[in-house]
């Protein structure tokens, strides 16, 4: 058995952020992880993810994720590695769509940089892209791409550099409130500490299985395709379209050895993350690339490769950040919808900040678990 002032249960993006930012406070910590360090199977692997301002979802976001952005930066500073490339997003579909109304919204309350375009605008700036004459797009210049296994890595590596103590391919069998503290037993040891954050991804679910919590996991895939002419797509900037209700596909502009990305941000079926099918079936394949090709047109020439990831679903799609009602000690990060890595290291401030202070003076009271 040992002693640690905080354990961190899941080093995923949260996860590896929080251990980060609680080492750099001088707090003795462990991390724990049930798979191999690097893994694929929960929402943190993959070449890119996007990082954006103009948040249409919601502009309670936008304050976070501009904090996001410097700690990023932060992270490259201190890591030496190169995390980020702004490429520039351009979020479509008409005018009144929740992705077009709602960017601009966020936009135009935070006084964001951005700039509106017809269909016309967009086919002019962008020849690229076959849209609808009813589609509009907001320009946003200062959105970009995460590369979310680089970010991961160099957390982990920043958080071990400060002294923490990080375990993979251990599970995790239970773990208790034990008094002020909490008590972990995993299938090769038991720990104690003071305090225990919880960051377990799609898994989030089960551990906190006393809390039933709202949210569910589910499977999500994404292609990357080599184009017939890859410079036509090597300067596109990032892209949403809401294509039809509650259908949003995105991308990501070509790069050497990736291709161009396409996949589609929705909800899907509800899965078990110990037993869901990982592989994407050609059937799946070829109705991407049927998309691709329809609003992309010559982007999805050879398909290289296909993968799925998890999303953590809750109801309103927004994420869940709180401390345990019964156990004060214990914090939790969970149901991050799809759209949470960007916040990665603002989420770790603030899981640290609960779970050592009780409190947290980041703009995080629209994510409590007592909304829903």
């Amino acid at each position: 058995m040992a002693n640690f002032d905080c354990i961190v249960l899941g080093l995923g993006a949260m996860g590896s952020a929080a251990a980060d930012h609680l080492t750099r406070r001088g707090l003795r910590v462990l991390g724990l992880d049930a798979h191999a360090r690097g893994h694929q199977l929960g929402a943190s692997h993959g070449k890119s993810r996007f990082i954006r301002e103009a948040y249409f979802e919601k502009p309670d976001y936008v304050t976070l994720v501009r904090r996001a952005y410097g700690q990023w930066r932060d992270l490259e500073a201190r890591s030496g590695s190169n995390l980020i490339e702004i490429t520039g997003g351009l979020w479509m579909g008409p005018l009144d769509s929740p992705i077009v109304a709602g960017a601009r919204l966020s936009a135009e309350r935070h006084g964001l940089p951005h700039e509106l375009l017809s269909a016309a605008g967009i086919r002019h700036r962008y020849p690229e892209f076959q849209v609808s004459d009813e589609t509009w797009g907001l320009l946003e210049p200062n959105a970009g791409v995460l590369k979310p296994e680089e970010c991961v890595r160099a957390q982990l590596e920043q958080a071990e550099r400060a002294g923490a103590r990080l375990r993979f391919g251990e599970r995790v069998l239970r773990w208790s409130a034990d008094g002020a503290g909490v008590a972990v037993e995993t299938d090769q040891m038991r720990f104690t500490a003071d305090r225990l954050v919880i960051a377990a991804g799609p898994w989030s679910a089960k551990v906190l299985a006393d809390l039933a919590l709202p949210m569910e996991a589910h499977r999500v895939y994404y292609l990357h395709c080599e184009p017939a002419e890859p410079t036509r797509f090597a300067r596109s900037p990032l892209w949403l379209i809401d294509w039809a209700p509650g259908v949003y596909y995105y991308g990501v502009p070509y790069r050497a050895s990736e291709g161009v990305k396409f996949g589609l941000h929705r909800a899907a079926m509800a899965c078990d993350p110990d037993t869901v099918e990982r592989a994407v079936s050609d059937e799946e394949a070829a109705e991407f690339r049927a998309a691709m090709e329809r609003i992309l047109p010559g982007s999805a020439t050879r398909l290289l490769w296909a993968e799925s990831c998890l999303y953590a679903m809750t109801p309103d799609t927004d994420f869940i950040l709180d401390r345990h009602p019964r156990h004060p000690q214990v914090v939790f990060g969970c149901g991050f919808s799809g759209h949470g890595f960007k916040f990665a290291p603002v989420i770790g401030e603030a899981l640290a900040d609960l779970a050592m202070e009780g409190r947290s003076a980041l703009p995080i009271e629209f994510l409590r678990l007592a909304r829903i």
